[in-house]
């Protein structure tokens, strides 16, 4: 094992490495569901061993002592750490199945179907040999809290989503947000010391994580930030609590379920509310349960009820009642439909633009995310809005804010900061962004179109046509100068007579 401190690049190599161990046997898109808990047991082994040594050292060697349950942040019980398995050479799914088992008992609190349920002894999938390899790749390196930091481990995890994302590239927008947009959103959210962050389509945590990176990068104290998610894939909304575990974040609740049919947070009899909510749930979600919501129980429908055929404005709605007031915000990201569509989504818009909570409408470019070439935007609603902001709304055209790149467009760093500069200066900028009153919103009829507001000034500088001859005719004489010239060459070395 190599005992070395590992940096960011050898673990992203050693990650994706462990991928292509799997390709052949397993579709690129199922990778995770083997690999996320392949590296979160040889994580909690490795922290063991490690808690179990300082212990040692600190007790002068008393091995009862080093192995109380209170020296270690998870059980491990016996016959079930990475080495033991790491021994077996027959029937490896089965000890790995036995082992992921014995560990969620011996941590139910905590780590109660954390593991999954991928099928480990399936050998026409998992042959042991493959097993084998996978084992003794990942046991190349020591992942213990003095060779990881928790934060490069998690970055890496998520190089490891995007990685997945970018071979599954349909599938991908199932878990993956593109890191730069949830920076944006981690930026416009702004958590503080002590508040809560919510997002009820978690996918894998990544926005949960950003508002954490978010304080960790002003140097402030991240550890009071209550953290609630809720996912309905079993999948994904594991990988979502490892991901929490391999970032070090302890005071968090995942919760799998669907939130629009069953959310999972109350407050007595009422919906929990929280100070930030951060989410991009799937687009335009079919059969979410609109018959249900005509008398939801958790009076969600406080502006109206979409059709079956379209969540995008009921995730909304249920976002703004769970807004805690007077400091709640949201930041959730849409398809470009929801802006204009009318009918139902219509009148929910004049509801929500009437009760004033609706403070910008930000315009991505397209291609942003995986899957899909549509130009997503970011919308933005405060439970009170600030002073000035009052009856008004900014919006924000960053449609050319974008790299673009061979298969998918990037937000920089330097387009994130502009961006978000628009937004907190809430002010008109030509081109890009307009701040407007509701009243000019209204008498749109509520259309949220951002084109509508954000006039592009067009530039009048064509030549006229005796400048565009006079180019034409330089371009021309330029031509023919260099064919002279490139003559003379080609005589003066006998290839032209």
């Amino acid at each position: 094992m190599n005992s070395s401190k590992i940096n960011l690049s050898q673990l992203e190599q050693y990650l994706s490495k462990a991928a292509w161990i799997l390709k052949g046997p397993v579709d690129a898109a199922d990778f995770k569901v083997y690999i996320f808990p392949l590296l979160f047991f040889k994580r909690i082994s490795d922290v063991y061993d490690e808690e179990y040594r300082q212990a040692l050292e600190e007790s002068g060697g008393d091995v009862e002592y080093a192995s109380l349950p209170e020296f270690h942040r998870f059980i491990i019980p016996e016959g079930c750490h990475w080495n033991d398995v790491r021994e077996i050479t027959t029937n490896v799914g089965q000890a790995l199945q036995f082992a992921f088992r014995e560990i969620e008992k011996a941590n139910q609190k905590f780590l109660y179907g954390i593991f999954g349920d991928a099928q480990w002894t399936n050998k026409e999938r998992l042959s042991d040999e493959l097993l084998i390899n996978l084992i003794e790749h990942f046991s190349q390196y020591n992942l213990s809290n003095t060779k990881v930091e928790p934060d490069i481990l998690g970055h890496a995890y998520e190089y490891l989503i995007k990685h997945f994302a970018d071979l599954t590239n349909k599938k991908a927008g199932e878990f993956y947000t593109p890191r730069s947009v949830v920076n944006l959103m981690g930026k416009i959210i702004d958590a503080k010391p002590g508040e809560s962050i919510y997002d009820p389509a978690c996918g894998t945590g990544g926005m949960l994580l950003e508002c954490i990176n978010h304080l960790q990068e002003n140097n402030q104290d991240y550890r009071t930030l209550k953290v609630f998610g809720q996912e309905r894939n079993l999948t994904t909304s594991t990988i979502a609590r490892m991901n929490m575990f391999l970032h070090g974040v302890e005071d968090f609740t995942i919760v799998r379920d669907d939130t629009l049919r069953n959310p999972a947070f109350f407050s007595g009899d009422n919906l929990a509310t929280f100070d930030c909510i951060i989410a991009n749930p799937p687009f335009s979600l079919k059969k979410w349960g609109a018959k249900e919501w005509e008398k939801d129980p958790y009076g969600r429908n406080i502006a109206g009820v979409p059709s079956d055929n379209n969540a995008d404005l009921a995730w909304v709605q249920h976002m703004v009642k769970s807004m805690e007031y007077p400091n709640g915000r949201v930041a959730v990201v849409l398809p470009p439909g929801a802006l204009f569509r009318k009918g139902k989504e219509g009148k929910i818009r004049k509801q929500l633009l009437k009760m004033d909570i609706v403070e910008a409408v930000i315009g991505l470019g397209s291609n942003i995310f995986y899957g899909t070439q549509l130009a997503a935007c970011i919308l933005v609603l405060r439970a009170l809005k600030k002073g000035d902001n009052k009856g008004k709304v900014l919006f924000i055209d960053a449609s050319d804010q974008v790299r673009i790149g061979r298969a998918q467009s990037f937000l920089e760093k330097e387009n994130i900061d502009r961006i978000y500069k628009w937004y907190r200066d809430y002010k008109d900028v030509q081109d890009y962004a307009k701040v407007t009153t509701l009243e000019q919103i209204l008498e749109n009829d509520c259309d949220l179109n951002i084109p509508f507001y954000v006039e592009k000034k067009i530039e009048d500088n064509l030549p006229s046509v005796n400048e565009a001859l006079e180019i034409l005719k330089e371009a021309f004489v330029d031509v023919v100068k260099t064919d002279n010239k490139m003559r003379d060459e080609l005589k003066e070395f006998g290839l032209l007579k």
